[in-house]
Order: C-alpha cells, then sequence, then structure tokens
C-alpha cells in the first residue's frame, strides 16, 4: 500500500476505533491493510470498465469506491460494522436493497447514513447538510423495502450493520448519478483541482482533503467586494454574507475544525497556504443572493515541508499530532 493510502487508513483508523474500542484496534488495522483502500486505485477503476459489473463480499468493516453489488454473509456473530462509499466529487451515490436477511427483532439491524460519521463526527456537518441529523438515518428494520434505494446528498454514504446468525446478511448494489453541483465533497485523493459552484442558493458547501496539503486558490468569484484577513476576530468574514473559508483539524466534521482565515472579496489569485492538518477543508458560505464560485488546487504535503514549516504556513497546533 502506498504513503498516501497509509496515511487516509491511519485517519480513518483513529476513528473507525470508536465504533469497536481499543480492544479492537488490530483487527481494525488487519481490515483496512486488506485492501479496502487499493479500491480507490485509478489502474483499478480503468481495468473494470466495460466489464460485468463488479462484485464481492462485503467486509464487516469495509471502504468502497467503485459501483458494483456487495454481499455480506456473517460467519460468525458481527456485532460493531460498518462500510463506507466514496465516489467522484460530481456524483451522488445510490444504495439499492437486492436482499436482507436479517433478524430485526433479536436485535440486528441495517442502517444507511447520508454522509459519513466517524466517532460521533459527520461530514457533511449538520450545519451544512440540507436534511436534519435524524433524517439522514434510514433504518431498514423501520422501513423495510418500501424504500430499496437510497440515495445520498453527496459523494460520501455509508451503512452501519450487526447480524447475529451465521449465515444472516444482505446484498446492496451500488450505482452513482452525475450531480451538476457538488456542494460537500471528501477527495478521494490527496492532490487535485476543483471549482466549487453555489448558483443562487443559500447553503454553505464544503470539500474535505484528509490530508495535511498546500491549498492554491486561483480563482474566488462572490457578490460583493470587501477584504482578506486571517481569523483573528469573531467577526472576521461572518457579516458579509458570502465568503470563503478555510479549516484545518484533526477530524471529520468541519464545525468543529479551527477557522485559519476568511476570504470575502472576489480576485483572480493565486493565494496560497500550507496546511499541516489531518484534515483540510475549504468552505463556501453563500447567502443566496449571488452566484458564488472557487477553484483551487491542492496537494499533499511532503515529509520535509511537515517537519521544517516556513513561509505562508498555518499548522503549528496541528503538526504536533503527525
Amino acid at each position: 500500500m502506498s504513503p498516501n493510502f497509509k496515511l487516509q487508513c491511519h485517519f480513518i483508523l483513529i476513528f473507525l476505533t470508536a465504533l469497536r474500542g481499543e480492544s479492537r484496534y488490530l483487527e481494525l488495522r488487519e481490515a483496512a491493510d486488506y485492501d479496502p483502500f487499493l479500491l480507490f486505485s485509478a489502474n483499478l477503476k480503468r481495468e473494470l470498465a466495460g466489464e460485468q459489473p463488479y462484485r464481492r463480499a462485503l467486509r464487516c468493516l469495509d471502504m468502497l469506491s467503485l459501483q458494483g453489488q456487495f454481499t455480506f454473509t456473517a460467519d460468525r456473530p458481527q456485532l460493531h460494522c460498518a462500510a463506507f462509499f466514496i465516489s467522484e466529487p460530481e456524483e451522488f451515490i445510490t444504495i439499492h436493497y437486492d436482499q436482507v436477511s436479517i433478524d430485526c427483532q433479536g436485535g440486528d439491524f441495517l442502517k444507511v447514513f447520508d454522509g459519513w460519521i466517524l466517532k460521533g463526527e459527520k461530514f457533511p456537518s449538520s450545519q451544512d447538510h440540507p436534511l436534519p441529523s435524524a433524517e439522514r438515518y434510514i433504518d431498514f428494520c423501520e422501513s423495510g423495502l418500501s424504500r430499496r434505494s437510497i440515495r445520498s446528498s453527496q459523494n460520501v454514504a455509508m451503512i452501519f450493520f450487526r447480524v447475529h446468525e451465521p449465515g444472516n446478511g444482505f446484498t446492496l448494489t451500488i450505482k452513482t448519478d452525475p450531480n451538476l453541483f457538488p456542494c460537500n465533497v471528501i477527495s478521494q485523493t490527496p492532490n487535485g483541482k476543483f471549482t466549487l459552484v453555489v448558483p443562487h442558493q443559500h447553503r454553505n458547501c464544503s470539500f474535505s482533503i484528509i490530508y495535511p496539503v498546500v491549498i492554491k486558490i486561483s480563482d474566488l468569484t462572490l457578490g460583493h467586494v470587501n477584504g482578506l484577513q486571517l481569523k483573528k476576530s469573531s467577526a472576521g468574514c461572518e457579516g458579509i454574507g458570502d465568503f470563503v473559508e478555510l479549516l484545518g483539524g484533526t477530524g471529520l466534521d468541519p464545525s468543529k475544525m479551527t477557522p485559519l482565515a476568511d476570504l470575502c472579496y472576489p480576485f483572480h489569485g493565486p493565494a496560497q497556504m500550507k496546511v499541516g492538518c489531518d484534515n483540510t477543508v475549504v468552505r463556501m458560505v453563500s447567502s443566496g443572493k449571488h452566484v458564488n464560485r472557487v477553484t483551487f488546487e491542492y496537494r499533499q504535503l511532503e515529509p520535509y515541508e511537515l517537519e521544517n514549516p516556513n513561509g505562508n504556513s498555518i499548522g503549528e497546533f496541528c503538526l504536533s499530532g503527525l
């Protein structure tokens, strides 16, 4: 497994440990090292293109970035399981129940969550998601097959499940659909370029990169003119109504991360910053009065850059945890 995937595995494992307790840490290490994160490989995606629908068994702890059919069959009581799904930034994820054989009365469950939740932290945050927190959980034991297909609101979704009886389980089909205006995104890769557009909508949108990175903002279009300032007061750009903020932290929920800088004026870049945090977020706040757009590039920081931060860098509070 490459260093990039090891870093992402490390981040996910920190929070997955909370699902089963510290005593299960080694089991989680084995599950992550087996191969789920290798599904992010672009080469693998190219190899599968045009072939028959991808099928494989689903593990108790799993991560998937491919469309296909996935079957979980318990070989022993499995009490603390979760599978994370991620697609391209410009896609929704649809989870379809093909077959479900679990004992709801006996304590089994199968729940879809619209987004990701790790150690109690959600992405998108409750502030940024279009649905109330309670409506983001869809419990099979409550709805049954009346909701055979569930579509996410962004490029990530997950399931929680518990199956006591060996031989019981379920089969899911995962498909993706185009999202013309992706709002909340978790990046699959440590390097890339993205344009976040919010067209006359009163909503907040976050782009999350689960790596320490250099962010270079090349273009910012807002419906007003103000100024750029580092986050030094509680006011910042928040009184403007339309702005972009850069966040950093070690968790998943943008609302619990540290604001690093506010940008609340249109410009044609570049504006660059190094952020040595486990998670870096570009978040756009929109009043709905304007078409707001921000274009940015990002790349993972090299080890020597983390050891010797300099220049336009805000990440001292993060570096100590790496």
